[in-house]
Formats: structure tokens, C-alpha cells, sequence
């Protein structure tokens, strides 16, 4: 079978690969559609943690199911996403029902070849059943789940000021969950061309762009005068996320979403007289991409209109490096398996 494998940052290759066969526990998998997240973009790039090459990259996907062996309540020809995140079912955080941070993890397309190949072979317990939706709704889930979890995670309620810093497509999940959650949002990006999508797709109770000169006056404005109650950066930007300590309200909490290499920095005295709260939010848990599709078929979210370029999986390794120039103004880029 064909793979596309990133073999050295910078370097997209085409390979052939023996195709899976069936091993107890998993199913096999025929790709459909590979949503291009942050993740592959920075693995690219050679910024990605907790990742080696050479490695086949892909974990937003959607498929299905050819030789399903077994897995309840699935059969052949069944249309599927798939929980990206192989965890090992008795550390720590599995036995706490937090197999997101695995002690272990096995995330497809980081820590293991992913999805972008002809066929997969995934445990029967990763598979998410397709509730009727497209293969590119399917593929969409697992950046909503984050979104999705990052909400939870931070507990947020109606009426909260919610910050979000970075409007791509992590940042974009993120708030679809806070407005469900009934929060008041407000966006932070310096990129205007984000900005302008954000605004006409999610309509945020407040933008802040580089514009501003002051964003801490803006924000006290914007909250008449209580600051955020919660944070969130979906960025993965140093400079954005030690920013983010200084926009938190007192009792507030600032949930890191966007993951970098190096250290973070923040004035231990400014946060402790705020009894606030740092917490990570990693990955989502099989309730955060049901609760998704649930949204998604109930029509209290679209995120089809995230995906704003397409290509065939021919093209992907020409087309890929325009991905990050922000010229392009990518959000989601989609690729097709079938062309």
C-alpha cells in the first residue's frame, strides 16, 4: 500500500508499506479523509515534541471499516473515526479514567505511524461509530474533542468571561464548546485574517488583535473591570502563553491547550495573589468525541465551514508545505484518499 511518510523534517515522501492484516483486538481501516492539524504542521517543521522520525503522520481521520474481526458492535463497511490516543489500560491515569494522558501513550501519527496511508490496523476500543455523519464531519471530530475537553476540563459555566488566545483551528474547537457552555467569549489573535474568520463563522463577544495597544486595559474594559475568569491558549506560542498569566481574573484558572518545547515563565507573586489554577488539557476521552458527534448531529455546531482547503492524497506532499505560510490563510486543510 501507499504511505506518505515524513522522513526528516522538511521531507515528505512517498513510500510503499506491506498492508496490515488483521490482529486480534483490531480492526482494519480503509482512510477516507486525513484533517491536517497543528500537529503535522509543526512535525514538519521539526517543532513538534515527543516526536521521531521517520514517521507517517495523520490522526484526524475518517474510514471504513474493512475487515472489522470482532470489534462489538461494528461490522465491514461501516464508516468510523477513530480515538487517535492507544493507551495501555492499567497505569495510573487509565485505572483514574484519564486514558488521554496515558503514561504510555501511543498517540496515531506522533509517538506511531499514523494515518496517512492506503489502511490502518486500530483497537477495537478506539473506534467511534459514524452516527450517520460524512467522512468530513467524521474527520473534524478529534479537533472538536479537544475543544470539547478543554471546556470540561476548565468547568466552565454561563456567563464566565472566557479568554481564548489563538484563533486556528484548536482555538476555533475551543469556543464552539464555550458557547455551548453558554460563556462570554473573547478572542485573541494577531493574526487579522484569523480574526475576520472567527468573527464571521463563531461571532465572539470580543476580538483583541495586534491592534491593541493595551490588552490588559482592553480586557479589564471588556469584563468591567474583573479580568477573565478563565484563559485558554490554544497558540502552543511561548511568548502568547506566558502573556496568558497576566490576563487571568483573581480565583481565575489558565488551561494550556497549545503545547511548545521549552520552559514556561510567570511572576510567582502575581499568581499567588490570584489563588489561581494551572491545569494542561491533553487529548479527549471517548465521552468528549460522543459528546461532539452528538453535537454535530444535533446541528448545535457546523464545523464543516473549518475546512477551507482540499487536496487528493497524489498532491499532498506538494501541497503541504503552503500550508504554513499564512498567506494561504489555512484553517483545515482536508485531504481526500479517493483522488
Amino acid at each position: 500500500m501507499k504511505v506518505l511518510c515524513c522522513v526528516k523534517p522538511g521531507v515528505l515522501e512517498y513510500q510503499e508499506r506491506v498492508t496490515p492484516t488483521p490482529i486480534s483486538g483490531q480492526s482494519i481501516l480503509r482512510i477516507q479523509r486525513i484533517g491536517i492539524c497543528g500537529t503535522d504542521l509543526h512535525a514538519f517543521e521539526g517543532t513538534q515534541p515527543y516526536f521521531e522520525y521517520p514517521r507517517i503522520l495523520g490522526h484526524e481521520l475518517a474510514a471504513e471499516i474493512v475487515d472489522a474481526n470482532g470489534a462489538p458492535g461494528f461490522e465491514n463497511g461501516d464508516a468510523v473515526t477513530i480515538i487517535p490516543y492507544f493507551n495501555c489500560g492499567y497505569c495510573i491515569a487509565c485505572r483514574s479514567g484519564k486514558p488521554n494522558c496515558c503514561v504510555t501513550i501511543q498517540v496515531c501519527g506522533v509517538h506511531m505511524d499514523g494515518g496517512m496511508s492506503a489502511y490502518l490496523s486500530v483497537p477495537h476500543y478506539a473506534l467511534i461509530s459514524s452516527r450517520g455523519l460524512s467522512y468530513d464531519q467524521l474527520a473534524l471530530a478529534e479537533p472538536l474533542a479537544i475543544g470539547a475537553h478543554a471546556i470540561a476540563k476548565a468547568g466552565v459555566k454561563e456567563n464566565d468571561f472566557v479568554l481564548i488566545v489563538g484563533a486556528g483551528p484548536i482555538g476555533l474547537a475551543v469556543m464552539e464548546f464555550a458557547k455551548i457552555a453558554g460563556a462570554r467569549l473573547i478572542v485573541m489573535d494577531n493574526n487579522p485574517s484569523r480574526l475576520s474568520f472567527c468573527k464571521k463563522l463563531l461571532n465572539p463577544d470580543y476580538c483583541l488583535g495586534n491592534d491593541i495597544a493595551d490588552p490588559i486595559a482592553a480586557l479589564r474594559d471588556q469584563t468591567h473591570g474583573d479580568m477573565p475568569s478563565i484563559v485558554i491558549d490554544a497558540t502552543g506560542n511561548l511568548q502568547a502563553i506566558d502573556q496568558g498569566f497576566q490576563y487571568m481574573a483573581h480565583g481565575g484558572k489558565y488551561v494550556l491547550v497549545g503545547l511548545q518545547k521549552k520552559e514556561i515563565h510567570f511572576s510567582h507573586p502575581e499568581f499567588h495573589k490570584r489563588e489561581a489554577t494551572l491545569m494542561s488539557s491533553r487529548n479527549a476521552t471517548r465521552a468528549d468525541f460522543e459528546f461532539v458527534l452528538a453535537s454535530i448531529s444535533s446541528g448545535k455546531i457546523d464545523p464543516l465551514p473549518f475546512i477551507t482547503h482540499r487536496t487528493g492524497f497524489k498532491d499532498t506532499a506538494s501541497d503541504f508545505p503552503g500550508w504554513l505560510d499564512p498567506a494561504q490563510g489555512v484553517v483545515k486543510a482536508m485531504v481526500r484518499l479517493d483522488s
